[in-house]
């Protein structure tokens, strides 16, 4: 099945260059173009992409708030952000608004396109490294730890607070099962609970949801530790 991607950036220099490169694939198919949030919200109402590649820094409507409407506006679309910096300041927010990941614009042609798949299949796509860096920048923000677990937290089992917790500091599925000695299935079983009660999608909300609940806390050093 072909991936229907909308592109929206400011520089018409970008969307012909990511252009020529999704479409030269067989499984990918750029269906619109946007110069700015608000084009992007209107051409994701209309032609209802699988995935948008959404630019953060742009004039009038940001990246950030075209991301949240079109997320509520019932389209379907999953959002990759595209960012020149890999701590933009925009980032952590545009990934609250509901963003399934983010992908710098010097990445290659071959990130690009697994990136743009990934996001298709229903995954999230945040590098572990960038996974720590970033909470580690907004490490200020967020809560403390000292507070009784949500709801939410409170319903995980003991397995699944642990997975969560190795989540947040970035391991992959992979990383996980050879860490826990656990089956790529079994990993991914846990995982969709774990989604399911914390009422988020997918592993960067999962994890940003246990920095908030003050499951996790990033350490001194960029590690993550329990409170």
């Amino acid at each position: 099945m072909t991936i229907r991607v909308l592109l929206c950036d400011d520089q018409a220099l970008i969307r012909d260059g990511f252009r020529m490169i999704l479409n030269a694939e067989d499984d990918i198919d750029v269906i619109g173009e946007a110069a700015d949030g608000a084009e992007a919200v209107q051409a994701a109402k209309r032609l209802l992409p699988k995935v948008v590649l959404m630019d953060v820094r742009m004039p009038g409507m940001n990246g950030i708030e075209a991301t949240r409407r079109i997320l509520l506006s019932g389209a379907g679309s999953r959002v990759l952000i595209l960012t020149t910096f890999d701590l933009d300041e925009y980032v952590y927010e545009a990934l609250r608004a509901g963003a399934s990941g983010f992908l710098l614009k010097d990445a290659t042609a071959r990130q690009l396109t697994d990136g743009v798949r990934v996001i298709a299949a229903g995954e999230a796509l945040l590098a572990p490294t960038v996974t720590r860096r970033l909470l580690e920048r907004f490490a200020a923000t967020l809560p403390r730890g000292d507070e009784p677990a949500p709801p939410a937290l409170s319903s995980l089992t003991e397995r699944e607070r642990e997975i969560l917790t190795l989540l947040a500091n970035g391991l992959s599925n992979t990383e996980l099962g050879a860490r826990l000695y656990l089956s790529g299935p079994t990993i991914k079983t846990h995982l969709s609970s774990i989604f399911r009660k914390l009422g988020v999608r997918d592993r960067v909300q999962a994890v940003i949801a246990a920095y908030d609940a003050g499951l996790v806390a990033p350490a001194p050093h960029g590690r993550v530790i329990m409170p």
